[in-house]
């Protein structure tokens, strides 16, 4: 039996690039689109290219999701089994310095991936949600039964559009979609604009690093092999439509049309001065910390409730803080050539 063919968007990304590695390892074959933008070091994205390529059964388009007759002419040539957009422009802080970019990418772009879906009907449409659609919600652990209505940043307005998005097109076109809201991933081969990252930089270059909200940020970090795990996972989990569900009373993760939505989060909170101190001591170097203020957009504290994800695809995402960042370092030093 021929192995199944997926489309996975952002594959030169950090997320993209490791469930590329996964997908591979699975048997799949893997078409991977990116448009290895600038948003950060090139060589990076490129370096996981390089990694990728060295499986035959990876098969590398350099595109922009914005470029319909490009993304068209991709799906009627390849026959896309699964689609997984991962593609986006990333970053909550980011997004108050270039609002328009967000639009261009993670609206115009998704509507693309959309349209191709519709036009081309792979079997699934796996999209990249992020737990920053939870805003100003307070109520621990976030839950996908929860309203998320509140954002506090452009970023998570465009990932809540494309929920919506994905909603729309499930119901007029029976497209099945599912929304991933990933929870703080990291882990190696990570971006460089991520806390774990610039903080083991700046440690071990003797700088300060910004210690946001004075070091009182709580976040569900969540290892990107975990990630990874969850996105493979649900894959061949193609949801249906729910013939419970109700208009008089909404659950917003499923609906009458083939729609889910899912937390993937490591499920346990760690404070930031915890994961520094986990950096310092896996570096043997202290950080110089200069404390901030919380900066606009941000979200104080982040949990994730993963059980609709344990339920469907009897997954729990357990990689410890210890482990991940441990493994981040290991890398980031052979990576960069730094004798520790």
């Amino acid at each position: 039996m021929p192995s199944k063919t997926v489309f996975v968007s952002g594959s030169a990304g950090f997320i993209g690039f490791h469930l590329s590695k996964r997908l591979l390892d699975q048997g799949y074959r893997v078409i991977g689109f990116d448009n290895v933008n600038d948003y950060y070091d090139v060589s990076l994205k490129n370096s996981r290219l390089a990694l990728l390529e060295r499986k035959p059964e990876f098969t590398f388009i350099k595109g922009d999701l914005k470029n319909l007759t490009l993304l068209q002419e991709t799906f009627q040539l390849h026959k896309f089994d699964y689609v997984v957009n991962l593609a986006a422009q990333a970053g909550v802080r980011y997004s108050i310095e270039n609002p328009q970019a967000y639009l261009e990418s993670n609206i115009q772009g998704f509507l693309n991936v959309l349209e191709a879906c519709r036009h081309h009907k792979p079997e699934h449409l796996i999209y990249a949600s992020s737990s920053s659609v939870y805003g100003a919600n307070k109520q621990m652990p976030f839950s996908v039964m929860h309203n998320v209505d509140h954002p506090l940043s452009l970023y998570a307005a465009s990932k809540k559009s494309n929920e919506l998005m994905a909603h729309a097109y499930s119901v007029l076109y029976k497209l099945p979609t599912t929304g991933l809201r990933f929870f703080s991933a990291y882990g190696p081969y990570g971006r460089p604009d991520m806390a774990l990252f610039i903080f083991t930089k700046s440690i071990l270059e003797g700088k300060p690093i910004n210690v946001y909200n004075n070091g009182k940020m709580k976040r569900d970090f969540t290892y990107v092999d975990d990630i990874v795990e969850g996105v493979a996972r649900l894959l061949p989990k193609v949801p249906k439509p729910d013939p419970d569900w109700s208009g008089y009373q909404p659950d917003p993760a499923s609906s009458f049309a083939p729609y889910k939505l899912y937390n993937i989060g490591n499920h346990q909170q760690v404070e930031l001065l915890y994961f520094i101190e986990t950096i310092e001591k896996k570096l043997n170097k202290k950080a110089i910390k200069n404390f901030m203020p919380i900066q606009e957009g941000d979200v104080p504290e982040s949990l994730a409730d993963i059980d609709e994800l344990m339920r469907d695809v009897d997954f729990m995402p357990n990689t410890s803080i210890e482990k991940g960042v441990s493994d981040f370092i290991d890398w980031y030093l052979e990576y960069y050539n730094i004798k520790s």
